[in-house]
Order: C-alpha cells, then structure tokens, then sequence
C-alpha cells in the first residue's frame, strides 16, 4: 500500500514538474524577449549611428573591405587592379511610413544579435539541468562558441559578403532601364547577408552534439558529401542574391564548415566508442 502511495507521490511530482518545467521555459523566453527589446530600443535611439555607420556605411569609399582591396592589390604590386570601388547609387522610399517601419525592422533584427549571447545563455540555462552530469562537464563553454560562431558568422556577411553583392546588384543594368533602389530592399539584403550566414556558421557546434548521441558519424557525412555540397549551394542561392559570385562566397565558407564538421564528428565518436567499450 505504502509502495502505490510512493509511486502516486512520484507522479504527482512528475506532473507538478512538467508545470513548473513550462513556467520555467516562459520565464526564459521573457527574459530572453525583454533583452531584445532592451537591445533595440538602444539601436532605435541610435538611428544615425546604426544606419550611417554600419547599414550605409557599404556604400562609403572608407568602408573597411574597400580599403583593405586597396592595400591587398598594392601589396601585391598590382598597382590598383584588386582595389574594389563602391558603386553610387542613391536610395528613395515609395511608401508613407516606409522609413519608420523600416527602423523598427532594422531596431529588432539588430535588437535579436546584439542579444543573441544572453538568448542563447537563456535557452542554454533551460535545457542544461536535463542533461547528464557527464555531457553538462561535456558542453562547458557553449554559449561562449556558439556565440562567436555566430558572431562570426555575421560579420563575415557583413564585411565580406555584402560589398560584393551590393555593387554587383547596384551596378548590373538593362538598356533603357534605370536602377532606382529603394532604402526597403537595401536593408532587406543587407539583413538577408548577415542573419542567415551567422546561423549558418552554427553548423559545427551542432554536428558536435549530433555525434556525442551518435545520430551523426563521420562515415555518413563522408558518403553524403556530394548530396550536402549540392544542398549548401541551394542554401547559398537562397540566402544570397542570384549572382554567382555571392554564391561562391558564401557556399565555400559553408562547404569547409562542414569539413570541418566532419573532423569534429570523427573526434566525437571516437571518444563515444572509447566510452561505451
């Protein structure tokens, strides 16, 4: 009898705790929510900042991937052959309240990766008291490399990514046509070479738990090499604009990430078949 008691009592716990779980996950998702908010109104206080420096700054002589070209191509000896010039082109709205809506847009996106540390430690701190003590001592450090992955990521959108799109597309032109661009998507590709290609950058650290439970192995990444290089270039022609020169400069970053996923799954499972033996 007192057995049923101590097994109703356990149930009882469970479900309290399957409550409290679900509370506990509001609780992070509110913070994590508050923090965004806390990010972009900060931004959205700073709108010359944000929008002269870093969003329009692409299309100034002085932006950092322009004059690091220059100083390449010159310390090449090839003269000014490798220097990379922005192209000139002006930006208008169509819309009434399309510069305001488009601050708010800019304002929360900017919000979600200036916190994406603290989001991510939010969401690290809900799913950490599930796990084993041994694979928590396995995942010290997260947040800090998923961080700078992502982080990473970001900027290499930014700085490598961007000028090569933003000319390519500024400047490609049709006879009779005349290129007017509009300041709504000039920001949406600027925000569609940064967002993505941050995530993007997470591919290793998420290999590295696929292949700590064993649902990823070296050998089937090695075999569906050819499938994953077809599906990355499909990525990278999602995320970037139809020109092939993004393509590639997003796709080879991708492609050796995955290599390099592959190293990192080789490790991995090596270390679980030597714990399980």
């Amino acid at each position: 009898m007192s057995g049923k008691r101590e097994v109703a009592v356990v149930e009882q716990k469970d479900e309290m705790s399957f409550f409290d779980h679900l509370d506990e996950l509001r609780k992070h998702l509110l913070r994590s929510i508050v923090s965004i908010i806390i990010a972009g109104t900060i931004l959205f206080l700073m709108k010359d900042f944000v929008f002269d420096k870093i969003i329009f700054a692409v299309k100034t002589p002085e932006f950092p991937s322009y004059r690091f070209s220059c100083w390449l191509s010159t310390a090449l000896g090839m003269g000014d052959r490798l220097c990379m010039e922005p192209f000139n082109f002006s930006l208008i709205t169509t819309q009434l309240g399309e510069a305001f809506m488009l601050h708010l847009k800019v304002s929360v996106i900017g919000g979600f990766i200036v916190a994406f540390p603290y989001v991510f430690y939010e969401f690290w701190k809900f799913i950490k008291p599930g796990l084993l003590a041994e694979e928590q001592q396995s995942t010290r450090g997260v947040v800090f490399v998923c961080s700078m992955l992502f982080i990473t990521g970001v900027l290499f959108g930014y700085y490598i990514v961007s000028p090569f799109a933003v000319n390519f597309l500024a400047g490609y032109n049709i006879n009779q046509v005349n290129n007017t661009v509009t300041i709504s998507s000039f920001v949406n590709y600027m925000i569609m070479f940064t967002l993505p290609t941050g995530l993007a950058f997470e591919l290793p650290l998420v290999v590295y738990y696929l292949a700590k439970i064993g649902l990823v192995t070296p050998e089937l990444m090695r075999k569906y090499r050819r499938h994953a290089f077809v599906v990355l270039l499909i990525a990278a022609a999602i995320i970037t604009p139809p020109d092939v020169v993004t393509q590639i400069l997003i796709g080879a970053p991708l492609y050796l990430l995955y290599e390099i996923s592959i190293y990192i799954a080789g490790r991995e499972t090596k270390k679980r078949e030597a714990a399980l033996a």
